[in-house]
């Protein structure tokens, strides 16, 4: 996430009023009012139609937070508090897909990608109109092209035609960002994820203007374990040292407090993937391979499942470090639910894959929780970890972090390339070095997310804010290992 907008404000704030109204016991009596609340009669609507096209956006929007997407309204007339009073009371298995897009918001965005601005002289070549295969130019009185929008494919002979630069492409913002085509439109003009496609990078989820793109959320699935007295434990990325704008053990309290039996640092488990992978590393380089790439982070394991594989004799077996902390949790607490905490969509196919967690609990959501259970971070009990990870093993937050891991395991200086921001250009990078096999690089470390985990799609604070924090608490981190 780059910087906060009014699509994430809107996301926190539904959450937060939901969570606040299941802390009072009074989710499934009031859940109906919510739309009409947030968008009263008086309100002058930006962006929409009407007043009540905005209350159907906000309803629907609340639906992913519940636990449900479009596909679960069988009929249009049962209210909110319905399917509030199924996810309470009801044992319902958690949906297959990750994530949605509500209709009711995508309707909004642009149809077409090409639109002729006033730029258009009425020229005599007519490049536009003389190459359109679905003859969808005309002209006005005044000679000027126009695009008739109902036979427009998108196809874009126009627009490089054009010796004016007259014909601009808009671009569909969740289409453009999406680096494996996982998204696009149905016949209605609607947005469909293609799970079969997605490698859930997340980037699509905050590029969509009319925040229309939702994560299947589990938060109320956990809150119910928590209030049915459960024992939950909660694995904690280590991305958390760059959120919430305070100690990372207020933040640790405010989890805890909530009702917890423990929370692990996912950190202890970078630790086991650091070794694993620095050995492997050797041997895969001792049998003639060219380099090697880290496994860690999802998006890029679904991205080589996916659409590359031909790199997956490059990618590293060596698991997650939340692979190997669900390990030891279950160890330590073999009847508990885990619940893992962090900053990523990726996860959550990862989650769903591995038998040992139960439930992922984004930062983004987690501020919400705290904001609806008024969780004041500043006075919470702070919660001390008792063993901490090694220094590398929390940078695994941070782009670079994974390959310098690495390296220090080694003991020697191994080249290493970093690829962080799954975007088509460096897929299109990745897709070079599987097709020749070839990297000046032993060592590849991709990450989906643009300066790593701490600026992944499900963030709490801006990524310069969580980038100052991130610093800060690495040195808190540094004292305490040297006092050790």
């Amino acid at each position: 996430m780059a910087f906060k907008n009014n699509v994430m404000i809107v996301r926190h704030e539904l959450l937060a009023n939901l969570v606040k109204l299941w802390n009072e016991d009074s989710l499934v009596e009031k859940i109906d009012r919510i739309p009409l609340e947030k968008s009263p009669r008086h309100k002058k609507v930006r962006g929409r139609c009407c007043v009540h096209k905005e209350r159907a956006v906000l309803k629907y929007k609340l639906f992913p937070l519940l636990g449900f997407d479009m596909d679960d309204e069988e009929d249009e007339l049962a209210p909110l508090s319905h399917y509030a009073d199924i996810k309470l009371n009801s044992k319902k298995p958690i949906k297959d897909n990750l994530m949605c897009v509500i209709d009711e918001a995508c309707s909004s965005c642009v149809q077409v990608n090409y639109v002729i601005t006033d730029l258009c002289r009425g020229c005599v070549a007519r490049n536009c109109y003389m190459n359109c295969p679905k003859d969808a130019i005309y002209f006005n009185s005044d000679g000027r092209a126009k695009i008739d929008h109902d036979k427009c494919v998108s196809c874009g002979l126009c627009h490089k035609g054009c010796q004016y630069h007259a014909i601009v492409y808009v671009p569909v913002p969740c289409e453009e960002v999406c680096p494996v085509g996982a998204i696009s439109k149905d016949e209605y003009g609607v947005e469909h994820i293609d799970e079969t496609k997605c490698i859930y990078c997340g980037k699509c989820l905050n590029a969509c203007p009319f925040g229309a793109i939702f994560e299947i959320s589990q938060t109320f699935d956990i809150l119910q374990s928590l209030h049915k007295n459960e024992e939950l434990v909660a694995l904690v990325a280590p991305a958390v040292l760059g959120q919430f704008g305070v100690p990372v053990e207020n933040v640790l309290g405010a989890i805890k407090a909530m009702g917890f039996k423990d929370i692990i640092e996912v950190a202890q488990g970078a630790m086991v993937t650091t070794a694993n992978e620095s050995k492997e590393l050797l041997e895969k380089l001792d049998e003639g391979q060219n380099f090697m790439t880290t496994s860690c982070c999802p998006s890029y394991v679904e991205l080589v499942e996916k659409h590359l594989p031909q790199m997956k004799k490059y990618v590293s077996s060596t698991k997650s470090p939340m692979y190997y902390t669900a390990k030891m949790a279950k160890e330590q607490y073999p009847d508990a639910k885990l619940v893992f905490v962090g900053p990523c969509i990726g996860k959550r196919k990862e989650v769903k894959d591995n038998n040992d967690i139960d439930y992922i609990l984004t930062f983004e959501e987690l501020s919400s929780v705290f904001d609806g259970l008024q969780v004041d971070l500043t006075t919470v009990k702070p919660f001390v970890i008792n063993k901490h990870a090694s220094l590398d093993a929390y940078g695994y937050a941070k782009a670079g972090g994974v390959a310098a891991s690495v390296k220090a395991a080694l003991k020697v200086d191994v080249e290493a390339l970093q690829v962080s921001n799954l975007n088509k250009k460096n897929v299109n990078l990745l897709r070079i070095f599987a097709k020749t096999g070839k990297s000046s690089s032993k060592l590849i470390e991709v990450m989906a997310c643009e300066n790593g985990c701490i600026s992944g799609p499900c963030i709490y604070k801006d990524r310069s804010s969580a980038q100052i924090q991130y610093n800060k608490e690495m040195a808190a981190r540094k004292k305490i290992l040297i006092n050790k």
